[in-house]
């Protein structure tokens, strides 16, 4: 029987999602757990290869068992058995043919920016920047990003295309927090900490908007945006 599982993880306590040897990753928890429920190896595969200290609420996630068993005590049997830093919020029964990531219509991830005062208690949960930011450039920077585009300049890593579709950008300004929402079809490595930090340079002041537009028509790299911290980005959900 194949299955869907919906994920929530502290990311900050793993190598990442993907399996690394002699690291300890969300995907190899995982599979420590199912293959002791299935009494044989389960192979689990993610709809995001998240990074190290990369944080997800809805992560999907694949894998088949051998064994019958329903839905609801399949995802009691996980969480009595993974690390308590994982948690399974539900289990779909799916067709033998799914796949997590092949079969994703939709992602949506948001990066948390503290402009305010060094938060060391929230370090491994947001980005602790301390600065002011124009969220009003950095809006419409981000409207240059929304669409289908190559999206080379932002991504890290040599890949056959970097073409994909943003479907929405939506910035928010709480007090001293800044939530940056993206929701689009795929992201590439680093894509989303390498967009926010370009936005970042825009908002501090140090860029105008329109070099999001030359980035991305030229493919290049042309600024000197940081990568934003891996702590301060999450996988919210997945859609099927």
């Amino acid at each position: 029987m194949r299955y869907l599982a919906k994920i929530s993880y502290d990311g900050s306590k793993f190598y990442g999602f993907q399996k690394l040897n002699n690291h300890k990753t969300v995907q190899e928890e995982l599979e420590k757990a199912l293959t002791s429920i299935n009494k044989s190896i389960v192979l689990v595969k993610g709809a995001g290869r998240t990074d190290r200290g990369v944080h997800a609420f809805n992560q999907g996630v694949s894998f088949e068992l051998n064994i019958n068993i329903d839905t609801s005590h399949l995802k009691e049997a996980i969480n009595s058995l993974i690390d308590k830093s994982i948690y399974v919020n539900e289990v779909y029964e799916m067709d033998s043919e799914f796949h997590a990531r092949f079969d994703s219509l939709e992602k949506t991830y948001q990066y948390v920016i503290n402009t305010g005062e060094y938060d060391p208690i929230d370090n491994d949960y947001i980005y602790n920047y301390g600065y002011n930011l124009n969220i009003k450039k950095m809006k419409k920077a981000s409207k240059y990003l929304v669409g289908p585009h190559s999206y080379k300049a932002f991504t890290s890593g040599d890949r056959a295309n970097y073409n994909s579709i943003i479907y929405s950008i939506k910035i928010q300004k709480k007090k001293d927090i800044v939530l940056i929402t993206f929701r689009g079809k795929s992201f590439y490595r680093y894509m989303i900490r390498n967009m926010v930090g370009a936005l970042i340079l825009v908002g501090s002041g140090k860029q105008e908007p329109i070099i999001i537009k030359e980035m991305l028509e030229t493919e290049k790299k042309k600024y000197n945006y940081i990568t934003s911290p891996a702590s301060g980005l999450y996988l919210v959900d997945v859609k099927y």
